[in-house]
C-alpha cells in the first residue's frame, strides 16, 4: 500500500486538471504540463481533488502508483509556483553569463562552454550565482545539474559549478600532507 499513493491530491483554484486515456494535462497560471499515463494506472479527478489508483495488484502497477501520484502533485505544484534551483560559480577568472538562449561558461576550459537554455525554462545570471526555474520539476533539475557537470568542484580549492548550499569537502594539499610525514 503506497503512502503518497493513497493519499488524494489537492486542486488548488486556479488550476485545471484534465484526465485522458493516455495523459493527464494540469493547467495553470504558470503554464500546462502534460504527462503520458501508464496502463497500469488510473487518475481520477473528483471535484477539488484527484485521485491515483493502481489498475490491479500486480508488482508493476503498485510501484508505479506512488510515482505517478507524486509527479502529479509536482506538476500542480510546478504550474502554481515555479521549481528553482541557484547554481554558484566559484574560482577565479571562472564566470557566466546569458547570450540569448545559450548559457556562456567561462570556467577554465581554453574555450567557453554554450549551453543551449531548453523550452520552458529561465536562467537569470546575477554576478557569480546561476539561477534556474520553471513549472517542470524534472526539468529545472536535469538541466541544473547539465550545468553542474560541466565543472564539478575540485576537492582541493574547491573552485568550479556548485548547487548553492551544497558543501564540498576538501582534501589537504600537498604542504599539510609533507608535513604530517
Amino acid at each position: 500500500m503506497s503512502r503518497i499513493g493513497k493519499n488524494a491530491i489537492s486542486i488548488p483554484a486556479g488550476t485545471e486538471v484534465k484526465v485522458s486515456a493516455a495523459e493527464v494535462s494540469v493547467k495553470g497560471k504558470g503554464g500546462t504540463l502534460t504527462r503520458a499515463l501508464h496502463p497500469a494506472i488510473v487518475v481520477t479527478v473528483e471535484g477539488n481533488s484527484v485521485k491515483v489508483t493502481p489498475k490491479d495488484a500486480s508488482r508493476i502497477s503498485r510501484a508505479l502508483w506512488g510515482t505517478y501520484a507524486a509527479h502529479i502533485r509536482n506538476m500542480i505544484a510546478g504550474v502554481n509556483t515555479p521549481f528553482a534551483k541557484k547554481l554558484q560559480v566559484e574560482g577565479i577568472g571562472y564566470r557566466a553569463e546569458l547570450a540569448g538562449k545559450q548559457l556562456k561558461l567561462m570556467v577554465g576550459f581554453s574555450h567557453p562552454v554554450l549551453v543551449e537554455v531548453p523550452q520552458g525554462i529561465t536562467v537569470a545570471v546575477e554576478k557569480n550565482i546561476i539561477s534556474v526555474s520553471g513549472a517542470d520539476k524534472e526539468q529545472v533539475g536535469a538541466f541544473a545539474a547539465t550545468v553542474r557537470a560541466i565543472k564539478k568542484p575540485e576537492p582541493y580549492k574547491g573552485k568550479g559549478i556548485r548547487y548553492e548550499g551544497e558543501v564540498v569537502r576538501q582534501k589537504q594539499g600537498k604542504k599539510a600532507a609533507a608535513a604530517a610525514a
